[in-house]
């Protein structure tokens, strides 16, 4: 009933890989699960071989487990740290051939046709990758077949059985979800032999093609390759010296070496490095590291190479250096474009490198920009971020006019409710020559602001026969003048 093909294909169960990963670190003989929240209950949903010995089933709560077994340990589930070591697997799993897929969130299926024979046959492979996987602490399940479905129902339903018997698994084997092999067992369905004995039109019209498909998937009636997104690039380059080095030129000169080709390959992927990392290792085994922090995203090595000096400048060689990595640990995405020719593209892209030049001395974050805020206050018209970490908004959209120099508000003393003659401010006696107002401004009540508990303001703009252009305000219901801004 099974089709013949050249193609094999391995399939590995890692059926207590969360459990595994954790008790590789921290054995223990005690009964270990792991339980993750569903609706405000805990639900166990791995366990290890004590916990299953003692008759702690999946899908049982966590309270009931411990009721019943009051030595159990358990740790909440983190599906990210699994995926992470499922993925560290499938690249350990590359050593047996090129193309390894990860299959569900706890399996991996290997594509070995054509490379079994450099392991002395397709039983030493598996033997092989039984011993390494156990030794480490890893409980798994392996099977080979001529199909990738058919090594998959092998794996979790019939280890050691030979292909010839597939159809005598059960129909659970197929890849299907429960509540259909549930259905379909109560219909008298229980193998996949009892499914491909049943006319297909029939099964079609009442289960849909999905069942067909994965019948033909499993009998090898239909291909399933594997595939595997690539690896994502690695942005690192190493050098080894033959001969140690000691002075900044030559490691400068070792990181001019190293920036060509990884700027080579950052811009092959349209990307550009914001955080470039150097290693610098010396004969003593001893490393020593510098972090470069960029403003922005940049490939240029005649840019980035100054950045380094200073750096390189603090490092102590010791007896010699021997060895230099340069690698971007954060890398953006930075599409190639047609450089202007004009000022102003030039001041662009200049900008990020002056900012890099000054946060390599004063700290990336101490690089400030303005950013305006949506808010009447004067006080709160506008946020401060750092350049390098903050992006440029539009333009600052005020319909009145507002001081560049703006300070706390100092008395100005005149003794009149409407705009006084004359009044005096920092020791000067001070005359409107004209003024223009009022502008009422309310405190915004749902913050909490000490400087505005005097209620509303009502500005005005005032250019005093003395030189100075004033922005006064006047608070009604504590009568007083003050001064908060100067216009240029």
């Amino acid at each position: 009933m099974v089709l013949r093909s050249r193609e094999r294909h391995i399939a590995l169960w890692l059926n207590r890989l969360p459990s595994d990963r954790i008790l590789r670190l921290c054995p223990t003989k005690a009964p270990f699960v792991i339980a993750f929240k569903k609706n405000n209950t805990n639900l166990i949903y791995c366990r290890n071989q004590q916990a299953e010995n003692a008759d702690i089933r999946l899908g049982m709560t966590l309270g009931n487990a411990q009721s019943f077994c009051p030595g159990l340990l358990s740790a909440p589930a983190d599906p990210v740290s699994d995926a992470r070591f499922l993925e560290t697997i499938r690249r350990w799993a590359m050593r047996y051939c090129p193309t390894v897929a990860i299959d569900g969130h706890d399996g991996l299926t290997l594509d070995i046709t054509g490379a079994a024979h450099l392991w002395g046959g397709e039983t030493q492979m598996l033997g092989d990758i039984r011993k390494h996987l156990r030794r480490v602490g890893l409980s798994v399940k392996c099977a080979v077949a001529g199909t990738r479905a058919a090594a998959w129902a092998m794996a979790h339903y019939g280890e050691g059985w030979p292909e010839a018997d597939i159809p005598n698994l059960p129909i659970e084997a197929l890849r299907i979800d429960p509540d259909l092999a549930v259905t379909l067992r109560r219909i008298g369905i229980r193998t996949i032999a009892d499914l491909a004995a049943k006319p297909r039109a029939p099964v079609a019209n009442r289960f849909g093609t999905h069942l067909l498909c994965r019948l033909d998937q499993v009998l090898g009636h239909m291909p399933e390759p594997v595939h595997h997104e690539p690896d994502p690039p690695h942005y690192g380059m190493r050098l080894s010296l033959p001969e140690p080095i000691g002075t900044d030129d030559d490691v400068m000169h070792g990181i001019e070496r190293l920036l060509q080709p990884l700027c080579d390959k950052l811009k092959a992927n349209e990307a550009g490095a914001r955080v470039i990392l150097l290693t610098i290792r010396r004969v003593d085994m001893d490393s020593q590291q510098i972090e470069l922090r960029l403003a922005a995203p940049m490939r240029d090595p005649a840019r980035i190479l100054p950045l380094f000096k200073k750096g390189v400048e603090e490092v102590d060689a010791g007896y010699g250096i021997d060895q230099l990595r340069l690698e971007a640990t954060q890398v953006l995405h930075l599409p190639v474009h047609q450089p202007g020719f004009d000022a102003a593209s030039t001041e662009g892209e200049m900008l990020p490198l002056l900012v890099t030049s000054l946060g390599t001395r004063l700290d990336l974050e101490n690089v400030l920009r303005f950013l305006p805020a949506d808010s009447h206050v004067p006080e709160r018209g506008f946020s401060v971020s750092p350049f390098a970490f903050s992006q440029p908004e539009a333009a600052w959209t005020d319909l009145l006019p507002r001081p560049v120099n703006l300070f706390p508000p100092e008395p100005a003393f005149a003794d009149t409710p409407a705009l006084p003659d004359s009044f005096r401010w920092r020791g000067m006696r001070l005359s409107p020559q004209w003024a223009e107002g009022p502008e009422r401004i309310a405190p915004e009540w749902w913050f909490e602001d000490q400087n505005w508990r005097t209620g509303v303001r009502d500005y005005w703009r005032v250019q005093t026969r003395q030189g100075p252009r004033l922005w006064m305000f006047y608070t009604p219901q504590s009568p007083g003048w003050y001064i908060e801004g100067e216009f240029a």
